[in-house]
C-alpha cells in the first residue's frame, strides 16, 4: 500500500491522469452494452483527446525538458522522465486504439451491415467506380511533389493528411528521384459514402484508400515503390504576453495562424512504412524514434466519425429523446413572470438548455429591458446566443459582452463574434490581462412597476447550445434581488478593475474560492472531530491543487465521510491508510461529458450546494474568474443531492479510482439491480 509520500500532487499524477482518463474513455468502445456506432464515437473521441494530450501536454513537457534539461517537480521528477514515460503510455493507448478497430469494430460493423471497404477486398467494377472518383474528384485538387533542391519539403499543417511517395527512375529531365509528396486538401472528405449494397448494407471508404490505389497515376514518368500515410501533430498551445501587448484580437490573430505550424511533437506513420521512409520524415521533423507512432489504419481516426453521421442505420446509435422544461416555467408565458415567482433549476441536457436561450430572446425584445450583461468563453460559431445580443444592440439596450479570446481551440471563432457584437454597437471586453474569464454569468436589468429589476442565469457550463445537448451542466435561472446585485458587483468588477462591495451569496476566483473551500472542508473536519456529522461530496472534471488536496486528506483523517465524483485528471489518492481511507473517487463515462461542478458540504445537518464554473486546479483558483453560487430553494438543494446519489450509486457507467492512481471498473453484483445514473436521468426528465 502507498505511503503518504505516494499521496502527494505531482507532475506526473497530472500528465498521467488525463491517459487514465483516455483510457477509460477508450473502453467505451469495447462494451458492447452500448449501440455499435456509439462505440466507433467513443474510438474517435479517444483519438481527439489523443490528439490535445500531445498538442498541449507533450509539447508542454518537451519544451520544459529542453529549456531546463534537469528540471524536476516537487517530487524530484525528471521532465524528461516524465515525457519519456508520457510518450510509452500513450504508445500503448494508441496502439489499443487500432486493435479495437480493427479487431472488433470493423467486424462487428460489418455484421450490422456498415462496411468499411478495404482496398484490398475490390473488385473489378469496384475499382473502376474508384478511378472514375479519383479522376473526377481527387486529381483536380491535387498537387503530388517530387522533393528536390528546387521542391523542398513544404510546410506540413497540424493534424493535416499526407503521403510520403517512395519512387524509382528518373524525371523529366532525366534526373533520378527517390521521393515524393501528395497533400490530402482540407476541401477532400476523409470518407466517402458509396451507394448501399444489394441487401441495403452501407458501404464508406477513405480518402487514403482511393489516393493510394492511384497515386502511380500522379508521378507518371516515375515508378511508385511505395505510399504511406503520415500525419504530424504540432505545439498548439498559445502564447501571447498579454501585458506586452496593446491590442490583444490583433496579437492573438497573428499567433493563431503561426500556432498551424508549431514545433512537431508526434508523427504518425502507416505501419507497413519501410523504416528508410519512416526515418527520412524524422530527421526532417528533428524527432527522435520516441516521438515515432507506428499505425495500422487511418491516421487520424477522429475522421471515422463521420460514418456515426451519415449513417441511416439509427438502431445503431442511442436512442434519441426530447429533454423536458422545468414545470415551473410552465404556468407562464413570460420567463420574467415566472422568475419573478421563484428560482428555476435546469439540468442538461437531460433538461432543455432552451430556456435561457428564450430568455435572452425575450430580453432582446422587450421594450422594458433596459440592459443585458453576459460573460461568453465558448459559445459556437453560429450561435442563437449571439443573435440575440445583436439583435439587442440594435433594439437600443444597452449590451455588454465579456468575451474570453484565449479560449483554448476557439480563439478565431471569438474573434469574429467579438467584432460582430461590436459591429451591432455592443460593449465588448476582453476579459481581465493575466486572467481568463471562465465566469458563466447573465445579467438582464428590466424596469418594472416597482422600478428596476435584476434577473440572472448562472452555470456551469458555456453558452454554446451544442455542448448544451452533449455536456451535463446545471443552470441557475433567477430574479433573487440579492443574487441579482451580486453578478452586477462582479460585472462592475470585471469591468471597472476596482474592488467590489461584499457579496452576499457569490464566491469569485481568483480573490475567495480557494480559501473558501478550504474553510469549507476544514469545518467538515471539525465538526467530525467535535463528534457531529460530517459529509463532503464534490463533483468536478479535475482535482490536482494541492492545498485542497492536503485539507482533504486532514478531513478524512478526522473522520469526515468524503466521496468525490472526478470525470479526468486527479491527483489526489484514495484509500491510503492513515491519509485518506474515508475519501472514494469515482468517474462516470456515460453518453454525455460530465461537466457539471457541484460542491455539498453538510454542515452539521445544514447543509450547503454550490455550483460552479470552477474544477479544484490551480488556474482556476489563482488564474482564471471564476464563480460559485449557492443553490437557494430547499427543493432544488434536495434534487441536487438525490441526483448525487444516484452518481453514487451508479455501478454500470462508474470507475473507482486506486491508491496506485489506476481505475477499475464498478460491475454490478450478481443479481444486483444494475443503476446507470445518466439513462435514469434521462428518464426522469423527458418531455
Amino acid at each position: 500500500m502507498p505511503d503518504a509520500a505516494a499521496a502527494t500532487p505531482s507532475l506526473i499524477n497530472r500528465e498521467f491522469s488525463l491517459l487514465e482518463f483516455n483510457a477509460r474513455v477508450q473502453a467505451q468502445a469495447r462494451d458492447e452494452t452500448m449501440p455499435l456506432l456509439e462505440r466507433l464515437r467513443f474510438l474517435c473521441i479517444a483519438s481527439t483527446n489523443m490528439d490535445e494530450f500531445f498538442e498541449i501536454r507533450v509539447s508542454g513537457l518537451q519544451q520544459r525538458a529542453s529549456i531546463a534539461p534537469g528540471s524536476a517537480d516537487p517530487d524530484g521528477l525528471a521532465t524528461g522522465d516524465v515525457l519519456t514515460e508520457a510518450l510509452d503510455r500513450a504508445r500503448a493507448i494508441v496502439e489499443r486504439q487500432y486493435q479495437i478497430w480493427n479487431d472488433e469494430l470493423i467486424p462487428a460493423m460489418r455484421d450490422a451491415g456498415v462496411h468499411f471497404v478495404r482496398r484490398e477486398t475490390w473488385d473489378g467494377a469496384m475499382l473502376a467506380d474508384m478511378h472514375t472518383l479519383f479522376q473526377e474528384q481527387i486529381v483536380p485538387v491535387l498537387t503530388p511533389l517530387t522533393l528536390d533542391p528546387s521542391r523542398p519539403f513544404p510546410r506540413i499543417l497540424n493534424k493535416s493528411l499526407n503521403f510520403i511517395v517512395g519512387l524509382k527512375g528518373k524525371d523529366i529531365f532525366g534526373r533520378r528521384r527517390h521521393r515524393g509528396l501528395v497533400q490530402a486538401p482540407r476541401s477532400l472528405p476523409r470518407l466517402f459514402r458509396l451507394p448501399d449494397d444489394a441487401d441495403g448494407s452501407e458501404r464508406y471508404i477513405s480518402l487514403s484508400a482511393v489516393i493510394q490505389a492511384f497515386v502511380d497515376e500522379l508521378f507518371p514518368s516515375m515508378t511508385v515503390t511505395g505510399c504511406y500515410q503520415f500525419r504530424v501533430t504540432r505545439n498548439s498551445d498559445l502564447f501571447v504576453d498579454e501585458e506586452e501587448v496593446d491590442d490583444l484580437a490583433r496579437v492573438l490573430e497573428g499567433e493563431l495562424a503561426a500556432s498551424r505550424y508549431g514545433a512537431v511533437v508526434r508523427l504518425e506513420v502507416s505501419s507497413d512504412c519501410p523504416d528508410e521512409l519512416a526515418q527520412f520524415l524524422l530527421d526532417y521533423f528533428e524527432l527522435n524514434r520516441a516521438h515515432l507512432f507506428l499505425v495500422n489504419g487511418p491516421v487520424n481516426l477522429n475522421r471515422l466519425l463521420a460514418i456515426c453521421e451519415e449513417t441511416s442505420k439509427t438502431d445503431l446509435l442511442f436512442h434519441g429523446y426530447t429533454p423536458g422544461v422545468p414545470d415551473a416555467l410552465k404556468a407562464y408565458e413570460n420567463t420574467f413572470d415566472a422568475l419573478a415567482a421563484k428560482d428555476v433549476l435546469i439540468h442538461q441536457p437531460f433538461q432543455s438548455f432552451s430556456p435561457v436561450i428564450d430568455l435572452l430572446a425575450q430580453a432582446a425584445a422587450d421594450p422594458a429591458v433596459l440592459a443585458i450583461k453576459q460573460t461568453l468563453y465558448r459559445t459556437g460559431p453560429d450561435s442563437l446566443i449571439v443573435k440575440h445580443l445583436v439583435d439587442a444592440a440594435y433594439n437600443g439596450k444597452e449590451v455588454t459582452v465579456i468575451i474570453e479570446l484565449m479560449a483554448r481551440s476557439d480563439e478565431a471563432a471569438n474573434i469574429e463574434l467579438a467584432n460582430r457584437l461590436q459591429e451591432a454597437g455592443a460593449h465588448v471586453v476582453y476579459g481581465v490581462i493575466g486572467y481568463k474569464t471562465h465566469a458563466k454569468m447573465l445579467l438582464i436589468v428590466r424596469r418594472e412597476a416597482d422600478g428596476p429589476r435584476r434577473y440572472v442565469h448562472l452555470g456551469t457550463g458555456n453558452y454554446h447550445p451544442k455542448t448544451a445537448r452533449l455536456y451535463t451542466d446545471y443552470s441557475l435561472m433567477s430574479g433573487n434581488e440579492e443574487l441579482g446585485r451580486d453578478v452586477h458587483e462582479v460585472f462592475m468588477q470585471m469591468t471597472s478593475l476596482t474592488p467590489s462591495r461584499k457579496l452576499r451569496h457569490i464566491i469569485t476566483s481568483p480573490f475567495q474560492l480557494h480559501t473558501q473551500i478550504i474553510e469549507w472542508i476544514e469545518r467538515e473536519a471539525a465538526n467530525a472531530r467535535a463528534g457531529k456529522s460530517a459529509r463532503i461530496i464534490a463533483k468536478l472534471n479535475a482535482l490536482i491543487e494541492p492545498q485542497v488536496i492536503e485539507a482533504l486528506y486532514a478531513a478524512s483523517a478526522a473522520g469526515v465521510q468524503i466521496d468525490l465524483i472526478v470525470r479526468g485528471i486527479c491527483s489526489l489518492r484514495p484509500g491510503i491508510a492513515g491519509v485518506s481511507e474515508n475519501i472514494r473517487v469515482r468517474s462516470i463515462i456515460g453518453r454525455f461529458l460530465e461537466h457539471s461542478r457541484v460542491y455539498c458540504f453538510h454542515n452539521d445537518g445544514r447543509e450547503r450546494i454550490y455550483c460552479a464554473s470552477a474544477d479544484w486546479m490551480d488556474r482556476n483558483f489563482f488564474r482564471r474568474i471564476e464563480v460559485c453560487f449557492p443553490i437557494l430553494r430547499r427543493a432544488h438543494r434536495q434534487r441536487i443531492r438525490a441526483e448525487l446519489d444516484l452518481y453514487l450509486a451508479d455501478n454500470s457507467q462508474a470507475w473507482l479510482l486506486q491508491p496506485d492512481g489506476g481505475y477499475v471498473r464498478v460491475d454490478a453484483e450478481a443479481g444486483a439491480e444494475r443503476i446507470a445514473a445518466q439513462p435514469t436521468l434521462i428518464e426522469q426528465n423527458s418531455a
